[in-house]
């Protein structure tokens, strides 16, 4: 119980910290840039920060369990690319998410499964079935895809958009609303605490009656859900399909989760926290533009805030070796 309290006051501290970061670098982007806080910026951050923790959501709860999935970026191009070749051919689009929505599902239940129940370590398996899923989508489209979303799915996304009297897209309250189903689940629910319990100790999670493979299946089809619902968006968000439209997550979501007090080792972390790595990152990216660096140089500052942290978290001590 005395363990059980230390973690969760040391997860809270750095959610807490991840917090202000994001508040200390949007007051350092309001003195050192005009318009920095402007109604229409702040709107902009919000569905781009929104877009991207909706990708993260399944990044959290298989770093929870104590893995990895390095195969969203290719399931959001997936998703992507293929919701807006379907849909172009004159399909229905609601017919067209729930099918890109079910073979996303079996893509992520795939990789959980050979993971663990051939125990081969997650990143290369999320890797390969990763570009296998692009090799395939390139040869469907003879790498020119086409199509794009209906007007609903542009508008729900638009930044200019209104939801109402709320001066935002609908993408921003449903994402609060999304995130307090998250939060409830992992806190609240029998799922919740199995992956907490498999991520602290997977050798004594079956003796917990914990099925591990069952598990990991659920998580890893959870991830891949959510990065085919980023990709839908983010095809309303571009306006046209684009197969490498996920890049951009392969380690941002990563970054994100591990900003946001997760360990790497598994067994601790939260979508709350996941929400605070996402504003981090969102305001570092948005301030680097504002003053004036160039891509490869954002590129470049995401990619060492990504190194420093995964130097200090991921060489934490398991919890299980704190038992």
């Amino acid at each position: 119980m005395v363990l059980r309290r230390n973690l969760f006051a040391t997860t809270n501290a750095r959610v807490v910290g991840a917090f202000c970061v994001a508040a200390l670098l949007h007051l350092t982007g309001t003195v050192l840039i005009p318009g920095y806080s402007a109604p229409f910026a702040i709107r902009a951050m919000l569905v781009l920060a929104s877009l991207l923790a909706v990708a993260s959501i399944g990044q959290t709860l298989v770093v929870i369990m104590g893995g990895i999935d390095l195969s969203i970026p290719f399931v959001i191009g997936f998703a992507n690319v293929v919701a807006a070749q379907l849909y172009g051919d004159g399909w229905n689009f609601v017919l067209v998410c729930g099918l890109v929505g079910v073979l996303a599902i079996i893509i992520g239940g795939l990789n959980g499964l050979i993971s663990r129940s051939l125990d081969i370590q997650p990143l290369i398996v999320t890797l390969g079935i990763g570009m296998v899923v692009q090799g395939l989508v390139l040869l469907w489209t003879a790498g020119f895809p086409s199509g794009s979303a209906p007007q609903a799915v542009s508008s729900f996304v638009s930044i200019g958009g209104s939801a109402g009297p709320l001066p935002v897209p609908w993408l921003v309250p449903s994402l609060v609303v999304l995130a307090a189903l998250v939060v409830l689940v992992l806190e609240r629910t029998p799922y919740g605490r199995r992956l907490y319990a498999l991520g602290s100790n997977p050798g004594a999670a079956p003796l917990a009656l914990i099925d591990p493979v069952r598990m990991w299946v659920i998580t890893y089809a959870a991830s891949a859900f959510f990065a085919a619902v980023s990709g839908v968006l983010l095809l309303g968000f571009t306006g046209s399909a684009y197969g490498d439209v996920g890049q951009p997550y392969l380690f941002q979501t990563i970054a994100a989760v591990v900003v946001g007090g997760a360990a790497l080792v598994g067994g601790r972390g939260s979508y709350l926290g996941t929400i605070a790595g996402v504003l981090v990152l969102t305001e570092i990216n948005t301030l680097l533009i504002g003053l004036g660096f160039q891509p490869a140089a954002v590129q470049a500052a995401l990619g060492f805030v990504i190194v420093l942290l995964v130097s200090l978290y991921g060489r934490e001590r398991h919890v299980s070796t704190t038992i």
